[in-house]
């Protein structure tokens, strides 16, 4: 295993959880707004606050226990299906990419979901008490 693997996954790791704690807070702090993104993007029409707030509580357990590395099968393949559905779901603003440049950013982070699931078993530096596989 290249020594800088661990330090490159914990980096890639960090940088999803930021992006993650960002939509998860304002799940918390802003409601109405969340409300607005469930109903137009996921056609969840009617979601009111109690339920984006047990939405956000959720969220916020899951990536806190993303970023520790913590059952980590679990926690990154979850935030994978959640990032892919929200990428997928936002599919008409990349028919538009000039009017629609941000959105593009979900694929890069896309990525580093599917790179993190794939390498979990590489990403050591965490509270998980797994060892990194040994070359056989």
């Amino acid at each position: 295993m290249p020594k800088q693997l661990p330090l490159a996954l914990l980096l890639l790791r960090l940088g999803v959880f930021v992006v993650f704690l960002v939509w998860t807070l304002d799940k918390l702090v802003q409601p109405e707004h969340a409300i607005k993104v469930f109903d137009s993007f996921y056609g969840l029409d009617g979601l009111g606050e109690t339920a984006v707030y047990l939405i956000g509580i959720a969220q916020l357990v899951l990536i806190l226990m993303f970023v520790a590395g913590l059952l980590k099968t679990w926690t990154y393949g979850a935030l994978l299906i959640f990032h892919g559905a929200s990428t997928l779901s936002s599919f008409a603003k990349y028919l538009q990419p000039f009017d629609n440049l941000l959105f593009f950013a979900a694929w890069p982070m896309l990525a580093a979901c599917a790179a993190l699931y794939l390498l979990r078993d590489y990403d050591t530096l965490t509270l998980s008490r797994q060892p990194a596989p040994t070359a056989a």
